[in-house]
């Protein structure tokens, strides 16, 4: 039988593995910090913002930046349906309510005209997440949250690479979080980055980094508020540094990987990729397609011909309104038929375009 292709794995060179052993030799006592330090500054230019905090999680970064903020209990923010639960876990956990709309069908992301019809009294705020790499319509919602005096929060989890008309994805809303996940186009096995041009909330974020003590507070252990632990490790930010160092080649791959696919899929009538933009620039996280509903072969029976064929592939996002612990009834068509209908293509840094014909191949044999 032929090898495995797996959907996701990193890209694991020489240097990442020095730094890293750096860091657990060297990388203690004064230097505990070192690579932490190193990591967020060549972060926060890569996406050109004034500041980045290294986190254990996207979601981590983006619990602190929503306390920093003040969100809380009674506040809405309004998020698309179709998300991974990381989104949306840190709105409840602030006990405040995500509002649910459907995403553009053009676009997979948050509709702006839905948003704007979603807000109320108690809106607090709105969440862009730039699903698989694809990007929100930031100027839209930019002019909403203008409108009715809201935050814009940028959940660019999976949107390194991507660019929004010449801005980097996580450098246009109040605040941006991003995931270095082992399945993410850089990674530091688990971990995040919180990112904003915001001085005063910097200064916020940073304080709840770090339990609450402030930069200020001479007394040794002394916390000012409460304040959260979802700090980075050295060695992790060692990784972290080494694949930012990288991440150009590593942007470029991922691109490299979905236009493979979308040169050799784009003739065939009952698939559809992700979007295509002109004015934007996708890093293309997740090459997804989009099985035609009038295919006879289901998308879990496509699955099983992958498995059948030793290749892994990997479900769409379902609606978050479904999830048994959510209480919400709503209706949001097009994030419905889009779950059911797509599927995530194997993309890993090193595939080849060998393997890459193998999973074309079986996209080409179903009816």
């Amino acid at each position: 039988m032929n090898s495995r292709i797996y959907y996701t794995k990193p890209s694991i060179t020489d240097k990442e593995v020095a730094y890293a052993t750096d860091a657990a030799r060297n990388g203690w006592g004064d230097n505990c910090y070192a690579y932490i330090d190193k990591f967020e500054n060549a972060f926060k230019a890569h996406l050109g913002v004034k500041h980045a905090i290294a986190t254990s999680s996207a979601t981590g970064a983006l619990h602190m930046g929503m306390a920093g903020l003040g969100i809380g209990e009674g506040d809405e923010v309004i998020i698309a349906n179709i998300n991974w639960i990381a989104s949306i876990a840190p709105i409840m956990h602030l006990n405040a309510k995500p509002i649910f709309v459907d995403i553009d069908e053009n676009s997979w992301c948050i509709d702006p005209a839905l948003v704007e019809a979603a807000v109320t009294a108690k809106t607090k705020a709105i969440m862009a997440v730039h699903l698989y790499g694809n990007l929100c319509e930031m100027d839209s919602l930019k002019r909403i949250a203008a409108k009715y005096n809201l935050f814009l929060i940028e959940d660019s989890a999976e949107a390194i690479g991507s660019e929004y008309k010449g801005q980097k994805a996580g450098s246009i809303g109040d605040f941006g979080a991003f995931s270095f996940h082992g399945t993410k186009t850089i990674t530091t096995g688990e971990g995040g980055m919180f990112t904003t041009n915001s001085d005063a909330l910097y200064e916020k974020v940073l304080t709840l980094s770090n339990h609450g003590r402030t930069k200020t507070q001479a007394k040794q252990f002394w916390p000012d508020i409460l304040g959260f632990k979802y700090k980075m490790s050295n060695i992790q930010a060692a990784i972290g540094l080494a694949q930012t160092e990288r991440i150009d080649e590593l942007i470029k791959n991922k691109q490299s990987i979905f236009n493979f696919y979308y040169e050799n899929l784009k003739a065939i009538s009952y698939l559809k990729m992700n979007p295509i933009e002109t004015l934007n620039k996708n890093g293309y996280w997740m090459p997804t397609v989009v099985l035609d509903p009038k295919l006879s072969t289901s998308r879990e029976q496509l699955i099983e011909i992958f498995e059948n064929n030793n290749i892994d592939a990997r479900v769409f996002f379902w609606p978050l309104s479904t999830l048994d612990f959510i209480d919400q009834d709503v209706n949001t068509p097009v994030s419905f038929e889009l779950s059911q209908r797509s599927l995530n293509l194997p993309s890993y840094h090193d595939i080849t375009q060998e393997d890459q014909l193998r999973v074309i191949e079986v996209l080409k044999s179903i009816t």
